[in-house]
């Protein structure tokens, strides 16, 4: 394997909209030219979202774009795929996520070091608008107080 970038794709969106309660790390079934194009960083994780499907837990809204150099063997960019997770992170999962209020949320897409591709997933529950500036004032001042200490 040739020496790669540590490719990681951050769903902003999610951390700004959500308080993310408890995260969890999923493996996800992709195809071959699904990897290739992930490997190169063409991925957008913006409005996705988990849900579940007979027992078993899926992502809606990754796309990923289509690779360069594949043909008539290329995927859909915007397909549902599954998460791999064991059956008790699935129970205790889609208990939480029956409850009113909360959401499963994709919040990464990352390639680990054997080379495998996860998602890092969290329990939400969404922010009020005053929620949400008041996590931009506690941002800034944090990036204040890091800028003091260099």
């Amino acid at each position: 394997m040739t020496d790669q970038k540590n490719i990681t794709i951050r769903n902003k969106r999610a951390t700004f909209d959500y308080e993310i309660i408890e995260q969890w790390t999923a493996g996800i079934v992709l195809t071959g030219t699904e990897i290739k194009s992930l490997r190169l960083g063409k991925a957008s994780l913006v409005d996705s979202y988990c849900f579940f499907d007979r027992g078993e837990l899926w992502l809606r809204g990754l796309n990923i774009s289509l690779y360069h150099w594949g043909t008539y063997n290329n995927h859909q960019p915007k397909r549902d795929r599954k998460l791999l997770l064991n059956a008790k992170e699935l129970r205790k999962m889609e208990r939480a996520g029956q409850d009113v209020g909360l959401t499963i949320a994709a919040l990464k897409i990352f390639i680990n070091e054997r080379g495998l591709a996860k998602v890092a997933i969290g329990l939400a529950r969404g922010r009020k608008s005053y929620d949400k500036r008041e996590y931009l004032k506690e941002k800034d001042a944090k990036r204040e107080i890091e800028r003091v200490h260099r």
